[in-house]
């Protein structure tokens, strides 16, 4: 803001000063002036230099920021490790090249700085001609000096803005570079499309294949068929990347599928509307993912204007009403970034207040009591419970004991359901995949 009021002040400065100067004296307004391009041109060479020559130093500044701002996130398990010295190493050679490009370039522009400022001093010296004026009295000596020394103030402004150049330039790079992030299109349009009015809830992918953009040589679904009726619940369980959380990404239309259909009562959601398709829909999260504000503001982001008591009641059904009206500040509580003043279990049941709020259609669960206590499981698991009622539910499970439940299990491997059926019929089936990994859990527990 500082920078950007003095360009203008500066501006503003030069332009008065030139109207003045040529009121006073034209002849030796025009005679200094034409020395200016010199200055201008300088600038803009150098403008031109640093910019081919360093390349954009905040991009090779980024890597460095990135590994710095991950050990301060991580920063209980750098110590536990003890891997100071090993980050600040790290540290310390993704800064060598961009430290090496940045000295380079203050040198670069120290010369175009001290070129730029020849010139401009050098222009004082034409105030000579003065005398040339005086002797054939053009001129008074009172207007050449007035003249002059408003020249002098209009070259110390141009000098003054053009030094701010460089931070122009940078200021430049880094918005192009937020630019270019906001300019880029996603392949997936949350505008256009049929609204989705209402929904009764039943989910269906037809023969899906799929792969995410990122790995295409990763096949995650071949032929993939899964359904479950409005109003049920089905589990996912399977070790890890067998592709139980990619269902959830395209059932909420993350990412759309190389072929085959995904359809929400019947609907080919490839044809809603997005943005509509996701009002219906609520998903609780492994890593609930709370906003820097209040409690009351996070649980509020379920429902565009909904009132206290709405506000209230989806946190007493989310087992959260009793832990927030103990907190000093209540539900104006602030959560920090994250959530990180409040505990896993506390964050995981704003997060449910949240969903219950929102009172979606369909439920989307992805591992949402696996990093918690058994106490908060517990607790967590008696507000998931409330929330599933009468909903379409897929849950992505990684604790086994919190899907017994359920109307269905599908056992997932390697991109295809293996199993398939309720918690009493697939453990009856001592060979089956749903036993074996029932049995794996009941060991580790007791290990």
């Amino acid at each position: 803001v500082d920078r950007s009021t003095i360009l203008l002040q500066n501006i503003g400065l030069v332009v008065a000063s030139f109207i003045i100067a040529f009121i006073l004296n034209w002849r030796i307004t025009l005679v200094v002036i034409a020395t200016y391009p010199l200055v201008i041109s300088g600038h803009i060479s150098e403008k031109l230099f640093m910019k081919g020559y360093g390349g954009n130093l905040s991009k090779a500044y980024l890597k460095a920021n990135m590994l710095a701002g991950e050990a301060v996130s991580n920063i209980r398990t750098v110590a536990a490790f003890c891997s100071e010295e090993k980050i600040l190493e790290l540290y310390a050679n993704e800064l060598v090249d961009p430290s090496k490009r940045s000295f380079q370039r203050g040198q670069i522009a120290g010369i175009f700085y001290g070129i730029s400022q020849f010139f401009i001093f050098s222009s004082y010296g034409l105030a000579l001609y003065g005398s040339v004026l005086m002797e054939k009295e053009l001129a008074s000596f009172k207007s050449i000096m007035k003249a002059f020394m408003v020249l002098i103030v209009t070259a110390l402004a141009m000098g003054e803005t053009l030094a701010l150049a460089p931070d122009l330039l940078k200021g430049n790079q880094m918005v192009s570079s937020v630019f270019e992030v906001m300019d880029r299109k996603s392949g997936i349009s949350g505008e256009v499309g049929e609204e989705l009015k209402t929904v009764e809830g039943t989910i269906e992918l037809k023969r899906i294949n799929f792969s995410y953009p990122s790995r295409p040589d990763v096949i995650i679904f071949k032929d993939f068929n899964l359904r479950v009726p409005a109003g049920k619940s089905i589990a996912l369980v399977g070790q890890s990347g067998s592709g139980k959380s990619s269902v959830i990404s395209l059932i909420l239309r993350f990412y759309d599928p190389t072929s085959g259909r995904v359809l929400i009562d019947g609907k080919d959601i490839t044809k809603l509307n997005v943005k509509s398709l996701r009002k219906h829909i609520g998903l609780v999260q492994q890593e609930p993912a709370l906003f820097a504000t209040s409690i009351y503001e996070n649980i509020l982001y379920g429902k565009e204007g909904a009132s206290d008591s709405e506000v209230i009641e989806a946190a007493k059904l989310a087992n959260a009403h009793t832990f927030i009206s103990g907190l000093p500040e209540g539900y104006s509580t602030k959560v920090g970034e994250r959530g990180v003043q409040l505990s896993g279990g506390q964050r995981q049941r704003v997060a449910i207040a949240r969903a219950v709020l929102k009172n979606p259609e369909i439920l989307l669960l992805d591992e949402a009591t696996s990093a918690l206590d058994v106490e908060s499981e517990r607790v967590v698991q008696q507000a998931l419970d409330r929330l599933m009622q009468n909903r379409t539910t897929v849950i992505v499970a990684h604790r086994l004991s919190t899907i017994r439940n359920t109307d269905q299990i599908s056992v997932l491997q390697d991109g295809k359901i293996i199993e398939q059926g309720t918690h009493s019929g697939l453990i009856e089936n001592k060979n089956g995949a749903y036993f074996k990994l029932v049995n794996l859990q009941q060991q580790q527990h007791q290990l």
